[in-house]
């Protein structure tokens, strides 16, 4: 549908935090989310809806899902390794429970309704679990380097090539960067995805998408890194804000 302005903006539903937060004369429990994520959703065209984490069911599901034309899974605390069949790590959060049953919900029910997605870091690893892939608790163990998470909120550029003919690749060219701040990462693909993007220096997953001779035009990607630092680097924005406006014009509920 268009109007007088052009095209109907869609809307994005982007997860949120749910913990202990300060403003002002107030330290209370909180949900949340970096303003960045909001520039980016907008700035690309979209109209962002914030999904905090709460106690869910499929009714509560469908009704927030039947009210969205895509799905932004932000970054933020590990997952429970249970969830892959794992024990923690030593290094490993403890588990956010309500955030990863109620993103976990979504993300299920988004798929089965070939709903855009989009995995940002934590978002990514959401994505890559749900579809059965498990996850390196702690990369350095796996690559001998922090240089993915330098600490003290501080991100690292890392350098990604893109795989030729990939979703991705259409979107970024042949090689781009993002700011990374991530301990964990892909360890084995889950069901239907492909790795659609590696870190130059050490060849970590840093992106996947479900596989198109798969799953035909679905659109779901997953990054490791940060694109809504980056406010000049809205492509991967547009792609979701553009695939949820074509979901939105033949939308048809689980």
């Amino acid at each position: 549908m268009s109007g007088a302005d052009g095209p109907a903006r869609p809307v994005l539903g982007v997860t949120t935090y749910l913990q202990q937060a300060r403003t002002g004369v107030w330290d209370v429990p909180a949900s949340f989310l970096q303003a960045t994520y909001l520039r980016a959703v907008t700035n690309a065209g979209g109209i962002a809806l914030l999904l905090p984490p709460q106690p869910v069911d499929v009714a509560v599901t469908r009704a927030v899902l039947d009210r969205v034309d895509g799905l932004v899974l932000t970054g933020g605390p590990d997952i429970d390794p249970a969830r892959y069949g794992q024990p923690p790590h030593p290094r490993t959060n403890p588990p956010p429970t309500l955030r990863d049953d109620w993103e976990f919900a979504l993300v299920t029910a988004a798929l089965s309704r070939r709903m855009p997605v989009l995995g940002i870091c934590r978002g990514a690893q959401v994505l890559n679990v749900v579809l059965g892939g498990t996850l390196h608790q702690h990369l350095p163990d796996a690559v001998g380097h922090d240089g993915h998470q330098l600490g003290d909120a501080r991100y690292a550029t890392t350098a990604v090539d893109t795989v030729p003919g990939t979703r991705t690749a259409a979107l970024l060219g042949a090689r781009t960067e993002g700011e990374c701040y991530h301990h964990q990462a892909v360890d084995r693909l889950g069901d239907g995805l492909i790795v659609s993007g590696t870190a130059v220096a050490d060849g970590v997953v840093e992106a996947f998408e479900l596989d198109p001779a798969r799953h035909g035009g679905h659109w779901v990607v997953g990054v490791q890194w940060h694109p809504e630092e980056r406010f000049a680097e809205p492509r991967l924005f547009a792609g979701i804000v553009a695939a949820a406006r074509e979901y939105a014009k033949g939308s048809v509920t689980a």
